[in-house]
């Protein structure tokens, strides 16, 4: 990257005002805390804008110039399949800090010759020479490393798009990836957020002790001038752009079985990493079944373990226990009983999900209505529950979303990561993309259903989202951020169900963020957690979860970020939200 600014190029009042921009998070007078937005006409007085509508598609994504790239592919005669692999691709480029070719990917899908939802599972696998006891030599703490070779598993992003497209798409493979390409050639300006995420990578990354065998390669793509770029200036990465053009040309498996598995082969014994060709020629998606629940007239879909998509369906089967619209929308009762729910719900997700092929969890009955409620008599409406333990089953166990519709029906949830911002904080020689640190989710606990080994997928937070109503495609959402989820995605539909918020406002809403529950690494609860709630919640609504016994933590950001297109008859709605850098489109 050769470092521009184009405020050079504009007007000096223009550019001044730009650079005023650019420091006004240094500056108090613009972030006094009893500053509200203006005022909408009409909507929800919170809500940033009112959503996109459409009649013939509509994509969100987490950036402008994604979008276009799935509304081009589109208009062009692409299939909402096509779309979102275009648009993946430009946000594996402009939005690096949340997704790319070296993370995973999961999506759900509405079948619409089929009628159905469909599944996928594009996660990887740990390498087949990385011994348990290696890892556990590398353990901190009892846990994985954030960084470094030792929490690199396969990537499975490419091999999810390929699956895809064999079975969906409508264009030809290599007409997908020229917008990404053409952007990493010419160079776009970098987003605020993404800005401000590279910035804490660089820092993280260069930070003495960080494990990380070599930063060089991320620091010539990212940071070449000695800090990551600015929100404005112009980004290039002509070595990512070389890498598309040869997946473009050789297809999916040219990632695993060609010239780029052998690079990155040659990658990692070079820095005294695992990863092989062969495991990445091993490498295969999973079409899976998700699963359902119904939450007051709303099938709400998720897909199985080894993601957590079943906690978003615990969480909601315990909330329809109780009468929440009667609680009151943003109103301490109905936080408190919400944050309840997740915590039960996660201590199941801590004990069960793990890889399918290694661990079979009671999936029936962890997502029955029996058993949430029963879970649900443990709530307490005037204290907090503690400590939690999961249920005993019976006998016998950083990251982007976008979706994407078409005219003919098609409804792509697909949410794609590097888990925690860039990944591992390597990147492979010449390549321009990271790789992703989920093995840093493997246990190390001995009997643990995620237990490390050899080959096996690790837990995994990335989870679409998808609903429908009488058995039609309604929405198909997500809400991108580690383990805030499954709570986000409970907290969009009960606006939407419980307090009949539209598409936009139910996105906008302030949200609340539970930490501190069991993880799946066998990392113990931190005794009730710790609660953040964004700004917008009412002083009163805080006051009394305080009077609950709730302990705060401050507003970090680490609230999600909100996609989602709504299908009405004959037509679209498209929404996305004001704590990403995204755009919803229709047309």
């Amino acid at each position: 990257m050769r470092r521009r600014t184009f405020l050079a190029a504009l007007p000096a009042a223009v550019a001044a005002g730009s650079a005023f921009a650019q420091s006004r998070a240094g500056n108090p007078n613009l972030n006094r805390p009893d500053v509200r937005a203006g005022d909408r006409i009409d909507g929800a007085t919170f809500a940033t804008r009112s959503a996109a509508w459409g009649l013939h598609g509509a994509a969100a994504t987490a950036h402008p110039l994604a979008t276009l790239a799935a509304i081009d592919i589109l208009r062009a005669g692409g299939s909402a399949v096509d779309a979102a692999i275009a648009a993946n691709a430009v946000l594996g480029l402009v939005e690096p800090i949340a997704c790319g070719i070296g993370g995973d990917a999961f999506v759900m899908l509405w079948d619409p010759k089929q009628r159905k939802v469909v599944g996928l599972n594009g996660s990887g696998r740990s390498p087949r020479a990385l011994s348990l006891e290696t890892v556990r030599s590398r353990a901190k703490n009892g846990l994985i490393p954030s960084y470094g070779a030792v929490s690199v598993s396969v990537p499975g992003a490419v091999g999810a798009w390929g699956d895809l497209h064999g079975r969906y798409g409508k264009l030809p493979w290599k007409n997908l990836f020229s917008r990404a390409i053409r952007h990493a050639e010419e160079g776009h300006p970098v987003a605020q957020t993404v800005a401000y995420y590279l910035g804490r990578s660089f820092i993280n990354f260069n930070k003495a002790g960080a494990g990380i065998e070599e930063v060089e390669n991320f620091n010539k793509v990212w940071a070449p001038e000695g800090r990551a770029p600015r929100e404005g200036e112009i980004f290039k990465n002509p070595a990512l752009a070389r890498t598309y053009q040869r997946i473009a040309d050789g297809g999916p498996r040219e990632f695993y079985e060609g010239d780029i598995a052998r690079d990155i082969e040659r990658y990692f014994k070079r820095i005294g990493g695992w990863m092989t060709r062969a495991d990445l020629a091993a490498h295969r998606s999973e079409w899976v079944e998700p699963r359902a629940s119904s939450y007051r007239g709303v099938d709400v879909w998720a897909l199985p373990p080894n993601s957590q998509g079943l906690a978003t369906l615990q969480l909601l089967n315990i909330l329809e226990t109780f009468d929440v619209k009667a609680m009151g929308f943003q109103s301490a009762a109905a936080i408190h009983h919400g944050v309840e729910a997740k915590r039960l719900a996660f201590e199941d997700r801590a004990r069960h999900y793990a890889d399918p092929a290694f661990y079979q969890a009671p999936v029936e009955w962890l997502i029955s209505k029996d058993y949430a409620r029963e879970r649900a008599k443990l709530i307490r409406p005037d204290r907090i529950l503690t400590p939690v333990h999961p249920g005993q089953a019976p006998s016998r166990g950083d990251t982007t979303y976008f979706c994407v519709a078409d005219a003919d029906g098609m409804m792509v949830s697909l949410i794609q990561s590097n888990y925690r911002g860039m990944g591992s904080g390597l990147s492979p020689d010449g390549m321009g993309f990271m790789f992703q640190d989920r093995g840093e989710l493997f246990a190390l606990e001995d009997g643990h259903p995620n237990l490390y080994a050899p080959g096996k997928r690790p837990f995994q937070t990335i989870i679409p989202g998808f609903a429908t109503r009488g058995g039609e495609p309604w929405l198909a959402f997500g809400v991108m951020g580690g383990d805030m989820q499954p709570q986000g995605q409970a907290q969009i539909i009960s606006n939407m169900v419980d307090f009949g918020l539209d598409l936009q406002a139910a996105g906008d809403a302030p949200r609340w963020h539970h930490e501190g529950s069991t993880e799946p690494t066998g990392e113990a609860q931190k005794g009730v957690g710790t609660l953040r709630l964004e700004t917008g919640v009412p002083e009163t609504t805080k006051a009394q979860l305080a009077r609950i016994g709730w302990k705060f933590g401050p507003s970090d950001g680490g609230f999600g970020g909100y996609q989602a297109i709504e299908r009405w008859p004959g037509r679209y709605a498209a929404a996305t939200e004001m704590r990403k850098d995204g755009v919803a489109l229709a047309y």
